[in-house]
């Protein structure tokens, strides 16, 4: 069985291995078994149901939550000469009959979904005749109100448990932690699932998380060492996307904007040009991103403080999907906290939901403020077994300075409580350093005993220190009122000098250290200046056969495939299928141009 396996990976997707889980995966269901699996993004989850599919007679059912993901993903099946297809709003009516015909006579491989569409009766009716041999139900996270993309309608899936027993059903994801890969299995009822955990470790990208001081001005810095590589900035509003993107723009980068704000046209014809173009940047709301499967973004950043680990690991993953290096960069600051607060309050969310996102709030705070490994601790929130240190984080790359902050916290604790825990940072700052504003003359603030206790420092360190009170939450931003601090249960035994608390100096804003080299899954090759004609003539090539079959480049084939072309300079069809990447359908398709591109520059020395 693995071997039928492997020898369908060979000749469709041009791989002469799995990746480490891959196997396992597929051997349990093509064993008839359920299955949960976590991979990381990029580990190559689609391949474990995609290989069963084309293995085991009829058509596997993908149930995916967004129109690109299955656009994309189809389009890249179609490139390998699989006979896939999607059903969703965007396909015309004649298609839509044309599509359930070929389910019908099982002429399809696989056909993906969406929830809401799988769940219509009259779908159900039409699987109810088809020969379904698995159903795959990916970004599954979906279904737990503990993941951090809930979505209603993945609660209904357990349908299928009852509508068809005999089916395998497997539950993919790359982000969840225990509590909600139990949820996963509950709610979709898988029946004794084998359950695959792969490592969440992304070597490849490096970790660095900075305060926020002119946010504008880090951006700029940040995305020097970017120009002209693709990828995503994240902001929290659109306004700011807007802003941003025109920022960008007027420093001379290639930068658009998509949010849900703007015209379907639009998100789409930007995200097109993310996918076929190079050097393109999305600064984006988190309505984009989910699916995008483009392998070469060297970047992702944050502006702002995204909801939770589980999102900022979701978004991140996006980075580096080739395995090379990627930088995953965000910025923060005190008025983040305050504000992510709010829009989890303010929400329409059930209490218990807010109490689940006030958590995971907390908890991407806490890791925000480490001072040991950044990754370790990312990496553990999952349950993972990371290395103590990983070598390509911010802190392992310039550690930060600690202080006892102690006394300090002690005095920002007691003015927090002598101002009657309902003022926000600004207030309390002053009161701390003594400034005599009309606001502390109105509520005599000067005759309290904290009144200037604080005043041989500046206001930046005080913030600074406020910010990590409130992500070892000892102190809390109230937002229902307006962003008052008020002091949890934690804190008692803080101020009355029953323990004590390190806390970690600000370094310098963007303070950028040079680079070194970071970790990647090739063999390390690299374009040297004899190669770069064949290497500019080679993506030339594919992005004009990419633009007749209207398809984003990297589908003809990814940047390490081209690699390889560079490096071994196949002068046969024989040749050129032993490359990484290169299947029977793609040679068949693609061979002659290449083959052409590297005769014609058969004179510049290998």
């Amino acid at each position: 069985m693995r071997e039928q396996a492997r020898n369908t990976l060979r000749t469709i997707y041009g791989y002469d291995d799995f990746r480490p889980g891959q196997a396992e995966v597929i051997e349990a269901v093509l064993a008839g078994r359920d299955c949960l699996v976590l991979m990381p993004t990029g580990g190559g989850k689609s391949l474990c149901y995609q290989v069963p599919a084309l293995i085991r007679p009829g058509t596997a059912v993908v149930v995916s939550p967004l129109i690109a993901l299955m656009q994309d993903q189809v389009a890249a099946l179609r490139q390998l000469g699989v006979a896939a297809s999607f059903l969703n709003s965007t396909v015309p009516w004649h298609e839509q009959v044309d599509i359930t015909r070929q389910l019908a006579e099982g002429r399809l491989d696989l056909l993906y979904l969406a929830p809401e569409r799988l769940l219509q009766e009259e779908t159900l009716q039409i699987l109810d005749r088809a020969d379904v041999p698995l159903f795959a139900i990916d970004e599954a996270h979906c279904v737990s109100q503990w993941g951090h993309d809930f979505r209603q309608d993945y609660l209904g899936l357990d349908v299928l448990a009852d509508r068809f027993p005999e089916v395998p059903r497997m539950a993919l994801t790359a982000t969840a932690d225990a509590r909600t890969r139990a949820e996963i299995v509950n709610r979709l009822r898988l029946d004794r699932p084998a359950r695959f955990v792969s490592g969440f470790d992304r070597p490849n990208i490096r970790y660095s998380v900075r305060i926020k001081s002119n946010a504008n001005d880090q951006l700029l810095a940040f995305m020097e060492e970017h120009r002209g590589q693709p990828g995503i900035v994240y902001c929290l509003s659109r306004r700011k996307t807007e802003a941003t993107a025109e920022l960008l723009r007027a420093d001379g980068h290639d930068a658009v904007p998509y949010h849900a704000g703007m015209s379907g046209r639009d998100r789409s014809d930007h995200q097109a040009r993310f996918l076929r173009e190079d050097g393109v940047v999305v600064v984006a709301t988190i309505a984009f991103g989910m699916g995008i499967d483009k392998p070469d973004v060297r970047f992702v950043a944050h502006v702002d403080l995204p909801k939770s680990i589980e999102a900022y690991y979701q978004e991140t993953g996006r980075a580096g999907r080739d395995g090379e290096h990627a930088d995953a960069w965000m910025i923060y600051g005190l008025q983040d906290v305050v504000r992510v607060r709010q829009l989890v309050d303010q929400g329409e969310a059930s209490e218990q939901q807010k109490r689940i996102e006030r958590s995971k709030l907390d908890a991407l705070l806490g890791w925000c403020e480490v001072t040991a490994c950044r990754r370790a601790a990312l990496l553990g929130y999952f349950g993972d077994h990371p290395p103590e240190a990983c070598g390509n984080c911010d802190i392992c790359l310039d550690p930060p300075k600690t202080y006892d902050g102690t006394v300090a916290a002690q005095k920002l604790m007691s003015c927090i409580v002598r101002t009657g825990q309902y003022f926000g940072a600004g207030h309390v700052i002053d009161v701390l350093r003594g400034k005599d504003t009309a606001k502390v003359q109105q509520h005599r603030h000067d005759q309290l005993s904290t009144f200037g206790i604080g005043a041989e420092v500046g206001e930046v360190h005080w913030r600074s220190l406020l910010r990590q009170l409130i992500a070892h939450r000892f102190v809390l931003a109230d937002a229902a009122r307006f962003g008052a601090l008020r002091l949890t249960q934690a804190a008692r035994p803080l101020l009355r000098g029953e323990t004590t608390l390190t806390l970690r100096e600000d370094t310098v804003a963007n303070r950028s250290r040079r680079r070194s080299p970071a970790k990647s899954r090739d063999d390390g090759f690299e374009i040297t200046t004899q190669d770069e004609a064949l290497w500019e003539a080679l993506r030339e090539c594919r992005l004009r056969l990419a633009d007749d079959a209207s398809v984003p480049p990297y589908v003809v084939f990814h940047d390490a495939t081209l690699k390889e072309f560079v490096r071994l300079r196949p002068q046969s069809r024989d040749a050129m299928v032993a490359v990484h990447g290169v299947g029977q359908a793609k040679l068949d398709r693609y061979a002659d141009a290449f083959l052409e591109v590297i005769a014609a520059h058969a004179a510049t020395p290998a």
